[in-house]
């Protein structure tokens, strides 16, 4: 192969783990930290600010579920990058009482004003990525509230009164958030109200700056004193209805009083005995199971992680599963997607059978009748005393979402309309009323019908790949939770889109740092174009129960700021 050039270059940018990993005594040479072990409770969150509070929730007598709505309304103002009140949200909750696996779909619809031949009058064939034609009904608030009313046990003003007092008083920024937040910032400035809540002094907050949101502080209080119904139809609503006309938008009082959660029944595969349950869509959580179904008829654990014979089919089954992402996952109030067929074992056999073992693919079919890249997200889970858990996971969609920012609420509107795809008679077509398709998933895993691990991984169309990797990392390569989310990672990206985009040259593989250079060069001479790049490999958080010693393991990776803790 003449490849001299690239392979040079990557093989110069890899190094082994050994050499970038301090010397622990036990685990894996990539391993950050020992796993975090507690009897009564566990939080990982992606802030050791939010965590501390989701703990504290807990210690007041107060269920995972209240613990996780006060993490992610203090995530939503320490982590504007990546989440807040202005987006969507979806959880699976494992009630130990009722030996339950619920789920809960909390994401907005489009505007009912704004049609398709909107778009299409301006010329546009994408949905813009910022401003206000991307913004779609907000769901969190709702979501907070549906799962409060079903699990709840404090008072929502109780719940959160952390971020509320952090809101007032002000938090130091960690460094990873500060970072995005600044990038964040030179694309946003220009959007109405953005820079007067977060752009302070006319700049974005550094590294250990203490910053304040009283504005959000004041939407808070007033959500937990009066409910949803203020958010959805009171004041706030009409608020956000008005600045949305003010500026060009089509968002109305009318859609955010429509606006209704949905409860669903998570879909299931089974991995070697292992039950990996996923939210169905309008989510991509089904393309993680069909992922897996694909993997399942390989040995993986001879391949070995670090290994271009397992790296090549992990990617080549990302390819597949995306190609029937791209084709059929949409709202199903809409359309008729085939979830069962999709994550049969009989489908995955027929789809195995399209991998060469030895040649990467410039393209694959979706199946027949049967820029999403980007997504900047937080996952938590935390887990309580009497064995229940939830799995979370809330975002703006891109980065800080659209930049449309209501005047006095302290929080950006999401830009999750970006997702739809503008093609007449495309399941994922924007509609008056639609959710749009949706990259956030939580997941959970089941064994012999007892929970065992409650986890996420933030980041686009990075998160089916990384529930992946998690649990291949944990099931074929016998590492522990804490390894799992260290191990380095593969991204494939360019695959074909919901949004109408189609992968015609096989896409990139992206590859951390901690790969060998034999690996490399075992995907090159397959036929894969292999790059580097600093971020976008998700982030991961995890809890696991543990039966035999009725304790809980909690893990969070240094990817983030975040932290897993216990009691």
């Amino acid at each position: 192969m003449k490849r001299a050039g690239p392979i040079v270059a990557l093989l110069m940018m890899t190094v082994s783990p050994m050499s970038i990993s301090a010397d622990r005594l036990l685990g894996k040479p990539f391993t950050t930290r020992s796993e975090v072990i507690a009897a009564h409770g566990m939080a990982a969150t992606s802030q050791p600010l939010a965590t501390q509070i989701a703990l504290d929730i807990l210690r007041q007598g107060g269920s995972a579920v209240d613990a996780a709505i006060a993490a992610n309304a203090a995530l939503g103002l320490m982590e504007p990058t990546g989440c807040g009140i202005g987006g969507d949200l979806f959880a699976i909750v494992w009630d130990n009482g009722k030996k339950e696996l619920t789920g809960l779909n909390a994401s907005g619809r489009s505007p009912g004003s704004l049609t398709l031949e909107e778009f299409k009058r301006r010329g546009l064939e994408k949905v813009p990525p910022f401003g206000p034609l991307p913004v779609s009904v907000p769901g969190a608030v709702d979501g907070w509230f549906e799962l409060h009313g079903r699990y709840g046990r404090l008072p929502m003003t109780n719940v959160l009164a952390p971020a509320i007092r952090y809101a007032r008083e002000g938090f130091p920024l960690s460094e990873v958030i500060a970072y995005y937040w600044g990038r964040n910032a030179e694309r946003l400035r220009e959007y109405p109200g953005f820079a007067e809540v977060f752009l302070p002094d006319g700049r974005a907050p550094v590294k250990g700056e203490i910053f304040r949101n009283p504005r959000l502080a004041d939407t808070y209080e007033a959500i937990a004193e009066g409910g949803r119904d203020v958010f959805y139809r009171g004041d706030m609503a009409r608020a956000i209805g008005d600045y949305m006309a003010e500026n060009g938008g089509f968002l109305s009082y009318e859609d955010m009083a429509a606006h209704r959660s949905e409860w669903v029944t998570p879909v299931a595969t089974n991995y070697r005995g292992y039950d990996v349950w996923e939210i169905p869509p309008n989510g991509q959580g089904i393309a993680a199971l069909q992922i897996l179904n694909i993997l399942e008829g390989y040995d993986l654990a001879s391949m070995g992680h670090d290994s271009p014979e397992y790296l090549h089919l992990l990617t080549e089954a990302k390819k597949l599963a995306f190609e029937d992402r791209a084709r059929f996952y949409a709202d199903m109030d809409f359309a008729d997607v085939p979830v069962e067929k999709l994550i049969s074992k009989a489908y995955a056999k027929l789809r195995r059978s399209l991998i060469d073992p030895k040649r990467a693919a410039a393209r694959y079919p979706a199946g027949d009748d049967a820029q999403l890249e980007h997504g900047d997200t937080i996952y938590l889970t935390v887990a309580d005393s009497e064995g229940n858990m939830v799995s979370l996971i809330q975002s703006n969609y891109r980065g800080m979402g659209s930049g449309m920012t209501p005047a006095g609420l302290g929080f950006v509107l999401q830009d999750r309309g970006e997702a739809f795809s503008l093609e007449p008679g495309h399941p994922n077509v924007y509609e008056p009323g639609k959710r749009p398709f949706h990259t956030i998933i939580p997941a959970f895993v089941t064994r012999d019908g007892k929970p065992l691990m409650s986890f996420g991984v933030m980041g686009g169309a990075m998160q089916p790949q990384g529930h992946v990797q998690i649990l291949v990392n944990m099931i074929d390569f016998g590492m522990n939770i804490q390894e799992a989310g260290d191990a380095p990672r593969l991204r494939h990206t360019g695959s074909s889109q919901p949004t109408d985009e189609v992968m015609t040259d096989g896409g990139v593989v992206s590859l951390e740092t901690g790969f060998s250079p034999e690996t490399v060069r075992g995907l090159l001479e397959r036929g894969h174009r292999v790059q580097t790049s600093m971020g976008g490999y998700g982030g991961y958080q995890a809890i696991y129960r543990d039966h035999e010693h009725g304790v809980y393991i909690g893990a969070s990776e240094s990817r983030k700021d975040g932290q897993a803790s216990g009691y």
